[in-house]
């Protein structure tokens, strides 16, 4: 499969060899115990030479003195050296391993920035020249950029099998089974004007039947955004319902204000949190009301009703079943002598005494693992979604298409639409939109 992938992306590889030599600290941020100093590009060799000596064996450590012509002795170190094309970026790369010092790090950078001539890396440079090269394809390098910024096991699990290239591999058989379909589709058409009599369903038709069943089974796992993002948890009700005290409940710190006078809140708060290991992105509002706001607490009310429409879930803390469905009913300030009762299958939550929040939150938690992918399952973004979502429509006009030239148009799209999911047909605005989101020596 890397194979084929490379050979695809061989049409790239005259702007990939013109690129410069890059360089960046790719461990953890200093002071640290050892620091990790990657190098990738055509002048790695020359570079590593110059600051360690002769070449090390190729993929073993070598303990070196690191030594500059104009800085001199710098610092000892390991190095290794990966000669290409088996390597991360597909390109020579090489390795220091030096002492996690900030002023060692800065001298050996200056020396291969001056002395060497090499390039600071951009954000993401690294994992896009593996992407160029063949390296990887289009999901797994978006799969990883969602796994770097994983912060609970659940993100992590589902999408370790995605970057590990499970998903890739899954589709490129797919894409091979609708190649082979269209070469039974111009087979066809050559035999078409002998007088064969009725013939039994072309084998191929029912081969498209089963992927669009498989592709279904994609379509329907929600979606890779919302585990990078976290669910959506909007609170919602009038104002002095209780809202940003409840927000700051959940979150157990003090992120919203909270005062009796109506119309404090007057913008939308939005903090990242893990619950049970699962992601969520909590929502304060302002508060719905049709009378008595000024203008800019307007403003914060139509942005409040614009979150009810973007909610995965939504907490109402107003008035029982005048919240928009299906709300959860939350009845706020329950330990208040003068707060308003609601029926069951409602949360009675004190903010206060936080009596009732445990067991909301534990709901909250069930409903999570319950909309969002589960390990083993692929989960796929948003504008993967919409390539698979086009070519599952193409299989579905191909396999029920009596018209051999049409059904042999609808396989082309669909290849094609499955190429943009791998990257074949990629944009370098959607790449750079991509990569941009990786950080500095990835």
């Amino acid at each position: 499969m890397r194979r084929t992938w490379a050979a695809r992306a061989a049409r790239r590889k005259l702007a990939i060899d013109a690129r410069d030599t890059i360089f960046a600290l790719s461990s953890g941020a200093p002071p640290c115990g050892v620091a990790v100093i990657r190098v990738s590009g055509p002048d790695a060799a020359a570079a590593l030479s110059r600051l360690a000596g002769p070449l090390p064996t190729p993929r073993r450590a070598s303990l070196r003195q690191i030594v500059d012509p104009e800085q001199g002795w710098l610092d000892e170190a390991l190095v290794l050296w990966f000669p290409s094309p088996n390597t991360a970026t597909g390109e020579d790369c090489a390795e220091i391993h030096c002492h996690g010092g900030r002023t060692v790090i800065r001298a050996i950078e200056s020396a291969l920035e001056t002395g060497c001539g090499l390039r600071r890396t951009e954000a993401g440079e690294f994992t896009r020249r593996a992407f160029l090269n063949g390296r990887m394809d289009l999901l797994e390098a978006e799969a990883l950029g969602d796994m770097l910024c994983a912060e609970t096991e659940l993100q992590r699990a589902v999408l370790a099998s995605s970057a590990g290239g499970a998903a890739s591999s899954r589709l490129a058989e797919w894409r091979e089974e609708v190649l082979a379909a269209s070469a039974a589709v111009e087979q066809e058409l050559d035999f078409s004007d002998d007088d064969q009599g009725d013939l039994p369903p072309a084998p191929w038709r029912g081969a498209l039947g089963e992927i669009g069943a498989q592709m279904d089974q994609w379509l329907a796992t929600p979606s890779a955004d919302r585990l990078r993002d976290g669910l959506r948890i909007v609170l919602a009700g009038p104002p002095n319902a209780g809202k940003s005290s409840l927000f700051n409940a959940i979150l157990d710190e003090a992120a919203a204000i909270v005062s009796p006078i109506a119309g404090t809140t007057r913008d939308v708060i939005e903090r990242p949190i893990a619950l049970g290991g699962v992601p969520f992105l909590l929502v304060d509002t302002a508060g719905l009301r049709g009378e008595g706001a000024d203008e800019i607490e307007q403003l914060g009310i139509m942005r409040a009703e614009g979150e009810l429409g973007r909610a995965d879930i939504i907490l109402w803390l107003g008035p029982e079943g005048q919240g928009p469905a299906p709300a959860l009913e939350i009845a706020s300030m329950s330990d208040l002598p003068n707060a308003a009762p609601k029926g069951e299958g409602a949360f009675h939550v004190s903010s206060t005494t936080h009596d009732g929040l445990a067991d909301l939150i534990a709901h909250l938690v069930t409903l999570g693992r319950e909309r969002l992918p589960k390990p083993g399952q692929v989960a796929v973004s948003r504008r993967q979604k919409e390539r698979l979502a086009d070519a599952r429509e193409s299989i579905r006009r191909a396999a029920s298409e009596d018209d051999l030239l049409i059904a042999g148009e609808a396989l082309r799209q669909a290849r094609h639409a499955m190429d943009a999911m791998l990257g074949t047909v990629a944009t370098e605005d959607m790449l750079d939109a991509l990569f941009g989101r990786f950080c500095i020596g990835k």
